[in-house]
Protein backbone atom coordinates (compact mmCIF):
# COMPACT_ATOMS: atom_id res chain seq x y z
CA UNK A 1 0.00 0.00 0.00
CA UNK A 2 2.99 2.35 -0.20
CA UNK A 3 2.09 5.33 -2.34
CA UNK A 4 -1.62 4.70 -1.75
CA UNK A 5 -3.93 7.00 0.18
CA UNK A 6 -6.69 5.62 2.41
CA UNK A 7 -9.50 7.26 4.39
CA UNK A 8 -11.26 5.47 7.26
CA UNK A 9 -14.32 6.82 9.07
CA UNK A 10 -14.90 5.83 12.67
CA UNK A 11 -11.17 5.31 12.90
CA UNK A 12 -10.45 6.13 16.55
CA UNK A 13 -11.56 2.88 18.20
CA UNK A 14 -12.67 -0.70 17.65
CA UNK A 15 -12.63 -2.15 14.16
CA UNK A 16 -12.00 1.25 12.61
CA UNK A 17 -8.82 1.79 14.59
CA UNK A 18 -7.55 -1.66 13.63
CA UNK A 19 -8.27 -0.92 9.96
CA UNK A 20 -6.26 2.29 10.34
CA UNK A 21 -3.40 0.38 11.96
CA UNK A 22 -3.48 -2.26 9.24
CA UNK A 23 -3.42 0.25 6.41
CA UNK A 24 -0.66 2.29 8.05
CA UNK A 25 1.41 -0.84 8.72
CA UNK A 26 1.14 -1.66 5.01
CA UNK A 27 2.59 1.75 4.19
CA UNK A 28 -0.55 3.66 3.16
CA UNK A 29 -0.93 7.37 3.76
CA UNK A 30 -3.88 6.97 6.11
CA UNK A 31 -6.43 9.54 7.26
CA UNK A 32 -8.65 8.56 10.16
CA UNK A 33 -11.93 10.43 10.51
CA UNK A 34 -13.54 10.45 13.96
CA UNK A 35 -15.29 12.47 16.61
CA UNK A 36 -13.29 15.13 18.43
CA UNK A 37 -10.36 17.03 16.97
CA UNK A 38 -8.00 16.35 19.86
CA UNK A 39 -8.90 12.68 20.04
CA UNK A 40 -8.20 11.98 16.37
CA UNK A 41 -4.88 13.80 16.58
CA UNK A 42 -3.89 11.74 19.62
CA UNK A 43 -4.89 8.45 17.97
CA UNK A 44 -3.08 9.40 14.76
CA UNK A 45 0.09 10.07 16.75
CA UNK A 46 -0.25 6.69 18.48
CA UNK A 47 -0.60 4.89 15.14
CA UNK A 48 2.39 6.75 13.68
CA UNK A 49 4.47 5.63 16.66
CA UNK A 50 3.22 2.02 16.60
CA UNK A 51 3.63 1.46 12.86
CA UNK A 52 6.60 3.69 12.09
CA UNK A 53 4.55 5.28 9.32
CA UNK A 54 4.78 9.09 9.46
CA UNK A 55 1.91 9.51 6.98
CA UNK A 56 -0.99 9.01 9.37
CA UNK A 57 -3.23 11.95 10.07
CA UNK A 58 -6.53 12.67 11.76
CA UNK A 59 -9.60 14.62 10.74
CA UNK A 60 -12.03 15.49 13.51
CA UNK A 61 -15.77 15.81 13.01
CA UNK A 62 -18.39 16.79 15.57
CA UNK A 63 -21.10 14.43 14.31
CA UNK A 64 -20.95 12.38 11.11
CA UNK A 65 -24.72 11.87 11.27
CA UNK A 66 -25.25 15.50 10.24
CA UNK A 67 -25.69 16.51 6.61
CA UNK A 68 -23.40 19.53 7.00
CA UNK A 69 -20.59 17.20 8.14
CA UNK A 70 -20.73 15.12 4.95
CA UNK A 71 -19.95 18.09 2.73
CA UNK A 72 -17.46 19.60 5.20
CA UNK A 73 -15.48 16.38 5.73
CA UNK A 74 -15.43 15.69 2.00
CA UNK A 75 -14.25 19.22 1.22
CA UNK A 76 -11.43 18.95 3.76
CA UNK A 77 -10.35 15.56 2.41
CA UNK A 78 -10.32 16.95 -1.13
CA UNK A 79 -8.26 19.91 0.08
CA UNK A 80 -5.70 17.72 1.81
CA UNK A 81 -5.45 14.75 -0.53
CA UNK A 82 -4.57 14.99 -4.25
CA UNK A 83 -5.40 11.28 -4.53
CA UNK A 84 -7.71 8.89 -2.68
CA UNK A 85 -7.31 5.19 -3.42
CA UNK A 86 -9.32 3.64 -0.59
CA UNK A 87 -12.41 4.88 1.26
CA UNK A 88 -13.52 2.70 4.18
CA UNK A 89 -16.95 3.76 5.44
CA UNK A 90 -16.75 2.16 8.87
CA UNK A 91 -18.54 4.65 11.17
CA UNK A 92 -21.85 3.34 12.45
CA UNK A 93 -23.89 2.79 15.58
CA UNK A 94 -27.06 1.33 17.06
CA UNK A 95 -29.55 3.49 18.98
CA UNK A 96 -32.06 1.74 21.24
CA UNK A 97 -34.11 4.94 21.52
CA UNK A 98 -35.20 6.75 18.38
CA UNK A 99 -33.32 10.01 17.84
CA UNK A 100 -33.75 12.63 15.15
CA UNK A 101 -30.90 14.85 13.95
CA UNK A 102 -31.20 18.58 13.32
CA UNK A 103 -31.72 17.67 9.65
CA UNK A 104 -34.84 15.71 10.55
CA UNK A 105 -33.24 12.33 9.83
CA UNK A 106 -33.53 9.32 12.10
CA UNK A 107 -30.02 8.98 13.49
CA UNK A 108 -29.34 5.32 12.62
CA UNK A 109 -30.35 5.93 9.02
CA UNK A 110 -28.34 9.15 8.83
CA UNK A 111 -25.09 7.72 10.23
CA UNK A 112 -25.18 4.16 8.90
CA UNK A 113 -26.69 4.77 5.46
CA UNK A 114 -26.70 8.39 4.32
CA UNK A 115 -23.21 9.28 5.58
CA UNK A 116 -21.34 6.55 3.65
CA UNK A 117 -23.41 7.23 0.55
CA UNK A 118 -22.78 10.99 0.79
CA UNK A 119 -19.02 10.63 1.28
CA UNK A 120 -18.81 8.31 -1.73
CA UNK A 121 -20.79 10.75 -3.85
CA UNK A 122 -18.77 13.81 -2.81
CA UNK A 123 -15.45 11.99 -3.29
CA UNK A 124 -16.36 10.15 -6.50
CA UNK A 125 -14.34 12.32 -8.87
CA UNK A 126 -11.19 12.07 -6.75
CA UNK A 127 -11.63 8.30 -6.52
CA UNK A 128 -12.08 8.05 -10.29
CA UNK A 129 -9.00 10.17 -10.91
CA UNK A 130 -7.01 7.97 -8.50
CA UNK A 131 -8.17 4.65 -10.00
CA UNK A 132 -7.72 1.84 -9.35
CA UNK A 133 -9.60 2.77 -6.18
CA UNK A 134 -11.85 0.98 -3.75
CA UNK A 135 -14.81 1.83 -1.52
CA UNK A 136 -15.37 -0.59 1.36
CA UNK A 137 -18.62 -0.27 3.33
CA UNK A 138 -18.71 -1.99 6.71
CA UNK A 139 -22.09 -3.71 6.94
CA UNK A 140 -23.15 -6.64 9.12
CA UNK A 141 -24.79 -10.05 9.15
CA UNK A 142 -27.46 -8.24 11.18
CA UNK A 143 -28.99 -7.35 7.79
CA UNK A 144 -30.33 -10.91 7.51
CA UNK A 145 -34.03 -11.26 8.28
CA UNK A 146 -34.74 -7.62 7.48
CA UNK A 147 -36.67 -6.17 4.54
CA UNK A 148 -36.37 -2.82 2.82
CA UNK A 149 -39.26 -0.46 3.63
CA UNK A 150 -39.09 2.48 1.24
CA UNK A 151 -42.25 3.92 2.80
CA UNK A 152 -40.62 4.22 6.22
CA UNK A 153 -36.87 4.73 5.78
CA UNK A 154 -36.87 6.93 8.88
CA UNK A 155 -38.52 4.26 11.09
CA UNK A 156 -41.16 6.78 12.11
CA UNK A 157 -44.13 4.39 12.14
CA UNK A 158 -42.54 1.77 14.37
CA UNK A 159 -39.11 1.92 15.96
CA UNK A 160 -36.95 -0.88 17.28
CA UNK A 161 -33.25 -0.15 17.74
CA UNK A 162 -32.16 -3.60 16.60
CA UNK A 163 -34.47 -3.55 13.60
CA UNK A 164 -33.37 -0.06 12.58
CA UNK A 165 -29.75 -1.19 12.81
CA UNK A 166 -30.35 -4.37 10.82
CA UNK A 167 -32.26 -2.48 8.14
CA UNK A 168 -29.50 0.10 7.89
CA UNK A 169 -26.97 -2.64 7.21
CA UNK A 170 -29.26 -4.16 4.57
CA UNK A 171 -29.58 -0.73 2.98
CA UNK A 172 -25.80 -0.29 2.98
CA UNK A 173 -25.33 -3.57 1.11
CA UNK A 174 -27.97 -2.56 -1.43
CA UNK A 175 -26.40 0.87 -1.95
CA UNK A 176 -22.99 -0.76 -2.38
CA UNK A 177 -24.38 -2.93 -5.17
CA UNK A 178 -26.02 0.05 -6.87
CA UNK A 179 -22.89 2.19 -6.59
CA UNK A 180 -20.83 -0.65 -8.06
CA UNK A 181 -23.09 -0.66 -11.11
CA UNK A 182 -22.92 3.11 -11.48
CA UNK A 183 -19.12 3.13 -11.18
CA UNK A 184 -18.60 0.15 -13.48
CA UNK A 185 -15.76 0.76 -15.93
CA UNK A 186 -14.28 3.65 -13.93
CA UNK A 187 -11.68 1.63 -12.04
CA UNK A 188 -13.52 2.26 -8.75
CA UNK A 189 -14.92 -0.80 -6.98
CA UNK A 190 -17.55 -0.79 -4.23
CA UNK A 191 -18.06 -3.70 -1.86
CA UNK A 192 -19.62 -4.31 1.56
CA UNK A 193 -18.23 -6.47 4.36
CA UNK A 194 -19.33 -8.23 7.54
CA UNK A 195 -16.51 -7.97 10.12
CA UNK A 196 -18.06 -10.49 12.52
CA UNK A 197 -19.26 -10.16 16.12
CA UNK A 198 -16.52 -8.07 17.66
CA UNK A 199 -15.56 -6.95 21.15
CA UNK A 200 -15.72 -3.26 20.36
CA UNK A 201 -17.52 -0.17 21.57
CA UNK A 202 -20.67 -1.16 19.69
CA UNK A 203 -23.85 -0.29 21.65
CA UNK A 204 -21.92 1.44 24.43
CA UNK A 205 -23.64 4.70 23.54
CA UNK A 206 -26.80 3.12 25.00
CA UNK A 207 -27.85 2.45 28.58
CA UNK A 208 -30.00 -0.23 30.13
CA UNK A 209 -30.25 -3.99 30.19
CA UNK A 210 -30.00 -4.62 26.45
CA UNK A 211 -26.70 -2.77 26.18
CA UNK A 212 -25.36 -4.64 29.22
CA UNK A 213 -26.35 -8.00 27.69
CA UNK A 214 -24.60 -7.12 24.41
CA UNK A 215 -21.42 -6.15 26.27
CA UNK A 216 -21.54 -9.39 28.27
CA UNK A 217 -21.92 -11.62 25.22
CA UNK A 218 -19.30 -9.64 23.33
CA UNK A 219 -16.80 -10.30 26.11
CA UNK A 220 -17.65 -14.00 26.08
CA UNK A 221 -18.01 -14.70 22.36
CA UNK A 222 -16.82 -11.68 20.41
CA UNK A 223 -13.67 -11.70 18.34
CA UNK A 224 -11.00 -9.08 18.86
CA UNK A 225 -11.19 -5.82 16.88
CA UNK A 226 -7.96 -6.85 15.12
CA UNK A 227 -9.63 -10.03 13.84
CA UNK A 228 -12.73 -8.03 12.94
CA UNK A 229 -10.58 -5.80 10.75
CA UNK A 230 -9.25 -8.75 8.73
CA UNK A 231 -12.00 -8.87 6.10
CA UNK A 232 -12.25 -5.08 5.59
CA UNK A 233 -8.47 -4.94 5.16
CA UNK A 234 -8.45 -7.81 2.67
CA UNK A 235 -11.13 -6.16 0.56
CA UNK A 236 -9.34 -2.81 0.77
CA UNK A 237 -5.84 -4.11 -0.02
CA UNK A 238 -5.59 -7.55 -1.58
CA UNK A 239 -4.75 -7.68 -5.28
CA UNK A 240 -7.06 -10.69 -5.61
CA UNK A 241 -10.02 -8.33 -5.20
CA UNK A 242 -8.83 -5.47 -7.40
CA UNK A 243 -11.57 -6.03 -9.97
CA UNK A 244 -14.29 -7.40 -7.67
CA UNK A 245 -17.21 -5.01 -7.21
CA UNK A 246 -20.78 -5.10 -5.97
CA UNK A 247 -20.17 -8.05 -3.65
CA UNK A 248 -20.72 -8.77 0.05
CA UNK A 249 -17.84 -10.34 1.98
CA UNK A 250 -17.60 -12.31 5.21
CA UNK A 251 -14.56 -14.14 6.63
CA UNK A 252 -12.48 -12.86 3.76
CA UNK A 253 -14.65 -14.33 1.01
CA UNK A 254 -17.62 -13.36 -1.14
CA UNK A 255 -20.89 -14.64 0.36
CA UNK A 256 -24.45 -14.34 -0.91
CA UNK A 257 -26.12 -12.45 1.92
CA UNK A 258 -29.89 -12.47 2.29
CA UNK A 259 -32.21 -12.54 -0.72
CA UNK A 260 -33.34 -9.00 0.16
CA UNK A 261 -29.73 -7.81 -0.06
CA UNK A 262 -29.47 -9.11 -3.65
CA UNK A 263 -32.56 -7.33 -5.02
CA UNK A 264 -31.12 -4.90 -7.58
CA UNK A 265 -34.50 -3.29 -8.20
CA UNK A 266 -34.71 -2.39 -4.53
CA UNK A 267 -31.11 -1.15 -4.67
CA UNK A 268 -31.98 1.26 -7.48
CA UNK A 269 -35.10 2.57 -5.75
CA UNK A 270 -33.23 3.01 -2.47
CA UNK A 271 -30.44 4.96 -4.19
CA UNK A 272 -32.99 7.22 -5.88
CA UNK A 273 -34.72 7.84 -2.53
CA UNK A 274 -31.50 8.56 -0.65
CA UNK A 275 -29.68 10.68 -3.24
CA UNK A 276 -31.59 13.95 -2.64
CA UNK A 277 -31.20 13.54 1.13
CA UNK A 278 -27.40 13.54 0.93
CA UNK A 279 -26.94 16.76 -1.02
CA UNK A 280 -24.28 14.95 -3.05
CA UNK A 281 -23.86 14.76 -6.81
CA UNK A 282 -25.48 11.89 -8.67
CA UNK A 283 -23.48 9.10 -10.27
CA UNK A 284 -25.34 8.49 -13.55
CA UNK A 285 -25.78 4.94 -14.74
CA UNK A 286 -23.63 3.89 -17.71
CA UNK A 287 -25.57 4.17 -20.96
CA UNK A 288 -25.70 0.39 -21.43
CA UNK A 289 -27.35 -0.07 -18.05
CA UNK A 290 -29.83 2.74 -18.67
CA UNK A 291 -31.01 0.91 -21.78
CA UNK A 292 -31.13 -2.41 -19.93
CA UNK A 293 -33.28 -0.98 -17.14
CA UNK A 294 -35.90 0.51 -19.44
Amino acid sequence: MRGRVAVVTGGTSGIGLEIVRGLAARGAHTVLVGRGAQRVLRVAEEVRRETGNPEVEGLGVDDLALRASWAAVSAELLRRLPTIHVLVNNAGAVYFQREVTVDGFERTFALNVLAPLALTLFLQERLRASAPARVVNVSSAAHEGNQLDLEDLQSSLHYSGFQAYGRSKLELILLSRELALRLAGTGVTVNSVHPGFVRSGWARNNRGGSAAVIRFFALLFGKSPAKGATTPLRVACDLDFEHVSGEYFSRGHVVTGSSASRDLGSARRLYEACLPLTGGPDIPLPAALVAARR
